[in-house]
């Protein structure tokens, strides 16, 4: 069964080798290519090739209709018609070419006849450079050149190494890329003055070229293998003085030893001779973590170095700390008789610590009594301490490691803004990069020749939270007046700055808030109350997080306006301060709803709107809003009025305004033409005031007057308006009058229906019992003596009753006189009133203003 399996495989291989033959035969059964002068040519020679056909695999038995064509890879470069073709190609670039050539038979597609392939390169250059080593005692010899430029062609090269007594080795390399070969035998150094000699040669189609023999003994190729099991012991437990200790083959002579601190790239080299596995370190830091090398050398002059041994790290150990601490402090005032005191200092750098610091001892002592003293053991940075506000205080604080305590910093607490003379000017913080800040500052007006030095002190500014961010400060030499601060610097975020002139125990500081890098804030403050308190509205708020800040807030914006109001709202800005969450506002109107919101602004920008609050302020309208206006007006109008010319200008505007039932002028009585043409009897006897007066009622007591009037007996008075005489002067004129029996008779009497409205008729009477004749006058009898009455008896200034009786042409002097329309006045008169002076023998109108209702005295 194996030997029947083993038959069927032998088969199968063969019958796959024939095939493959076959395939490989049958490339070219339709004709062939020839290259000449040959298929590997040098750079930029030309190259004839021509393409046949075998006899019978045209396309017919015309050669007319065979269509060779000429491929350079896939490009046409020749075609002919005929069983053959043949074309010279240039310019061929280095490495491999091919060439294809096809037959083109019409409808049919092209057929592939036979290819071949055109190497172009160039003869190999001679090797270069030809070295030997061989790596420790044991190893093997390898040699290596440099190759020159590429062929681009199958080269080989030949490695030759000659030594004493015609011993030769000898091995070759076939890789294109070939530049180095190992022979594998090994060099003792029994006679390390022995000569040897390497040469190598490279050969190619295209010719070869030897290298220059390089000669050498066995001290100039063995290269030592690297130290190993490097060790590294301190004397006493001191950096000062240690040990580095390390096996090397036996025929070293020379040692080259280099050391560093792992923080730095700078190495420390030393050479040493005949070390035998050992050298001592002298100047090595305490408390420094180290990295050590060792390489060696066969010879002093001949020979190479060898390859650096691998690294050894270690640490060296600690020492008493020298550094002084570098202490500040802040002082802050609790109540009258204690204040709280901060210490705070940096830690010592390793050079300064020269080991691991356990603990730090704080020391706070009275200088003046020197009794009250506090001493502490902290690991932290700080410190704090509340003391009495009286007497001076002194700090002393140094650092402690397991070898001992470094010198003691000592410092008197003083009051370092106290002395404002002593401030520094203009201070200023601008950004300096992304994580930087530039604070520059002028020096301070009194004495800047005393300060000693400036600090400069920077915190993040945080409102509210019961832990502080940690205090960073730097000292600056007094003949600086700007500092670059980059400790814990982040963007976005604002930072409080202070600058302290320090002069002795005396001190003087400036503040200002900065940040590196800023834009506007990611959201406004949230309004938490709205509280009325003394007049005005009380906006609270809560700060805005740290975080959406964005860099250092220069003012706070409130924005009110009224509810469901298109119009634009107003504003109060309000500068910022460090832990201000409350402002008050007295723009607010009582009883008016309001929408308040808030904002914040930074340099670069307005934040958004925070939470909006409605607030509606409770009680009466401010008095004070309304006075100030009215006082303001008062005054401009009696300025106004005080001229004549505005008064005038007024009056007019106002009586074009007027209603024109009102706007009739008021008829002077003594203007009339009754009043001009008929004089009046003078009268002998006191006029009745009395029963004038009592005629009228009273406005508490108001009573209707009606007084009977017998027209037709005033006939004789009036004439007909034709009538051409008036009655001479010194007769009598007939009237009417009533004596006193009458008038009470007549008054209670009922009215007859054409009697006059009460009011027109005590106007009409008192017109009557001015003009009438003496008791003693009857109907028929002479008249008595009128007293002629100055026609301007009555006053026709306006604010006067007007009570006119329009009067009509009477058609009959016995026609009964009617009562015409009485025009009264707009402006409300007072009643009559009893008359307190003696009016003599007659009362005339000069002595009386008429009103509606009432007369009053001139």
């Amino acid at each position: 069964m194996a030997h029947a399996v083993r038959g069927y495989s032998l088969a199968l291989i063969f019958i796959i080798m024939w095939l493959l033959i076959k395939a490989k035969i049958d490339v070219c059964k339709r004709g062939d290519v020839t290259v000449k002068p040959s298929h590997v040519i040098l750079l930029g020679s030309a190259v004839n090739i021509s393409c046949s056909l075998k006899p019978k695999q045209g396309c017919s038995r015309y050669s007319s209709s065979n269509r060779l064509i000429l491929y350079k890879f896939d490009r046409r470069i020749s075609f002919h018609q005929g069983h053959s073709l043949s074309s010279q190609v240039t310019d061929l670039p280095l490495g491999t070419t091919l060439f294809v050539c096809k037959l083109s038979c019409i409808n049919r597609d092209e057929i592939r006849v036979c290819g071949a392939e055109i190497s172009v390169g160039v003869a190999p250059e001679q090797p270069q450079n030809v070295s030997c080593i061989q790596k420790g005692e044991q190893g093997t010899v390898a040699c290596s050149w440099d190759r020159g430029r590429d062929t681009h062609l199958y080269t080989e090269y030949t490695l030759q190494l000659s030594g004493p007594k015609n011993l030769t080795w000898q091995k070759q390399c076939k890789d294109y890329n070939c530049d180095h070969l190992d022979l594998g035998i090994n060099l003792t150094p029994t006679s390390p003055e022995s000569s040897f000699t390497a040469k190598v040669t490279a050969i190619n189609s295209l010719g070869s070229s030897s290298s220059f023999p390089s000669t050498f003994t066995v001290l100039d190729i063995v290269r030592p293998l690297p130290p190993w099991d490097i060790r590294i012991k301190f004397q006493n437990a001191s950096a000062s003085r240690c040990a580095l200790q390390w096996r090397d083959e036996g025929l070293v002579l020379l040692n080259r030893l280099r050391y560093r601190p792992r923080n730095s790239r700078a190495w420390n080299t030393v050479n040493v001779t005949n070390a035998k596995g050992r050298h001592d370190l002298l100047d090595l830091k305490p408390f420094t973590e180290y990295e050590f090398q060792i390489s060696s050398k066969l010879h002093l002059y001949k020979g190479s170095w060898s390859d650096w041994s691998e690294s050894l790290s270690t640490q060296t150990p600690e020492e008493e700390p020298t550094g002084m601490l570098d202490v500040w402090y802040m002082k802050q005032h609790i109540d009258y008789n204690r204040q709280q005191i901060s210490l705070f200092w940096k830690n010592l750098s390793v050079s300064e610590a020269r080991g691991k610091i356990f603990h730090y001892r704080v020391t706070l002592q009275e200088v003046t009594g020197g009794k009250a003293s506090f001493q502490n053991i902290t690991r932290h940075t700080s410190w704090t301490w509340v003391v009495p506000t009286s007497g001076n205080w002194a700090v002393a604080v140094s650092a402690a490691n397991s070898k001992g305590s470094s010198p003691p910093t000592r410092i008197n607490i003083t009051n370092l803004c106290g002395a404002g003379l002593l401030a520094p000017r203009q201070v200023s913080a601008d950004s300096g990069g992304v994580d930087d800040i530039v604070v520059a500052w002028q020096p301070p007006r009194k004495a800047p020749s005393t300060v000693q030095e400036y600090v400069v002190e920077w915190r993040e500014l945080r409102e509210g939270g019961d832990t502080q961010p940690p205090l960073n400060w730097l000292r600056s030499p007094p003949y600086n007046m700007s500092a670059l601060i980059s400790e814990n610097i982040k963007p976005y975020i604002c930072y409080e700055i202070r600058v302290y002139a320090l002069s002795g125990d005396q001190g003087g500081c400036s503040s200002i808030l900065g940040n590196s890098k800023h834009k506007a804030p990611l959201s406004g403050p949230n309004i938490n109350a709205i509280t009325k308190e003394k007049g005005s509205v009380l906006i609270s708020w809560n700060s805005i997080p740290a975080q959406e800040q964005m860099g250092c807030i220069l003012n706070y914006r409130i924005y009110w306006k009224e509810r469901d109001s298109d119009s634009k709202p107003q504003l109060c800005e309000i500068p910022y301060r460090v832990s201000q969450n409350s402002y008050p506002i007295n723009s607010l109107q009582p009883r008016v709803t309001y929408v308040l919101w808030m904002t914040a602004l930074t340099a670069a920008g307005e934040s958004s709107q925070g939470n909006e609050r409605e607030f509606c302020l409770q009680g009466k309208a401010n008095w004070k809003v309304f006075v100030a206006p009215s006082i303001c007006i008062a005054i401009i109008m009696v300025g106004i009025f005080s001229m004549r010319y505005f008064r005038q200008k007024v009056f007019v505007l106002l009586s074009a305004l007027r209603p024109q039932w009102c706007s009739k002028e008021i008829p002077d009585p003594a203007n009339s033409t009754w009043a001009k043409k008929y004089p009046f009897v003078e009268e002998k006897s006191q006029l009745p005031l009395d029963r004038l007066l009592t005629a009228w009622p009273a406005p508490e007591e108001p009573e209707p007057l009606v007084i009977n009037e017998v027209l037709p007996q005033v006939t004789s008075v009036f004439r007909h308006p034709h009538q051409p005489h008036w009655p001479d002067k010194g007769q009598g004129v007939q009237g009417h009058h009533t004596s006193e029996e009458d008038a009470v008779h007549s008054a209670s009497s009922p009215p007859p229906p054409q009697a006059l409205p009460a009011e027109r008729r005590q106007l009409v009477d008192l017109y009557r019992v001015l003009g009438s004749r003496t008791p003693e006058a009857k109907p028929g009898n002479p008249a008595s003596p009128l007293t002629v009455l100055p026609v301007d008896y009555l006053p026709t200034h306006e604010g006067y009753l007007p009570s006119r009786l329009d009067e009509a042409p009477l058609s009959d002097p016995l026609e009964e006189l009617e009562p015409q329309h009485l025009s009264l006045s707009v402006f409300p008169s007072s009643s009559f009133h009893p008359l307190t002076f003696s009016c003599g023998e007659k009362l005339t109108l000069r002595q009386l203003k008429m009103g509606c209702d009432s007369p009053m005295l001139d």
